[in-house]
């Protein structure tokens, strides 16, 4: 059960960074904003920035929703998960691919070198949070400096974003995605 909802009554700061996301590209208040209504300024700055970082890298959709999902499944955050594997399906990310990451498999199938970048860069990163030299290079090489940039982004903005739905709850039990769950040991 969520701990924190939308507001019934919102304060006019509130109003406003409601009325301005449903105006925006997204054209609906996403789960996490709710998280952050209670500060209408943080509701405001966090979702024009997760505006940035959906719609507008230089990361082709499904090399984006990659990173989403491998953000998601790091910090085991249903919500995002439920709500980015459908996206991610839509980009054209293949389903093996999904299942795999949902498995925490270390070599997931992936088909092509930017797939791979965007895997070894991001996984790295949230597990070791910084990046060796040579990892740096061949993330420069394949995905492109602003491409590591953008990457980067997604995955702090997108770490923000699963903690949220963490902490509050939110989403659940509706967006409660099986393939996260731990395995018993009867099915390993």
């Amino acid at each position: 059960m969520p701990r924190l909802s939308l507001p019934q009554n919102p304060s006019p700061e509130q109003a406003k960074v409601i009325a301005e996301v449903i105006s925006g590209k997204r054209g609906h208040v996403p789960g996490p904003m709710i998280g952050w209504l209670p500060n209408p300024e943080l509701a405001r700055r966090a979702q024009r920035l997760g505006e940035l970082l959906r719609y507008e890298t230089s990361l082709e959709p499904a090399l984006s929703e990659l990173a989403i999902l491998i953000c998601g499944r790091h910090w085991t955050s249903h919500y995002e998960w439920t709500a980015h594997k459908r996206i991610a399906l839509e980009a054209g990310l293949d389903p093996q691919t999904i299942a795999d990451i949902a498995a925490n498999k270390s070599m997931p199938f992936l088909r092509n070198p930017r797939e791979q970048a965007v895997h070894q860069v991001a996984t790295t990163l949230l597990a070791q949070t910084k990046l060796g030299d040579a990892l740096y290079a061949h993330g420069i090489t394949v995905l492109g400096e602003r491409g590591m940039v953008d990457l980067v982004g997604i995955l702090g903005y997108y770490s923000l974003v699963a903690l949220t739905l963490n902490a509050f709850e939110l989403g659940l039990p509706d967006a409660l995605a099986p393939e996260l769950l731990p395995r018993s040991k009867e099915t390993l």
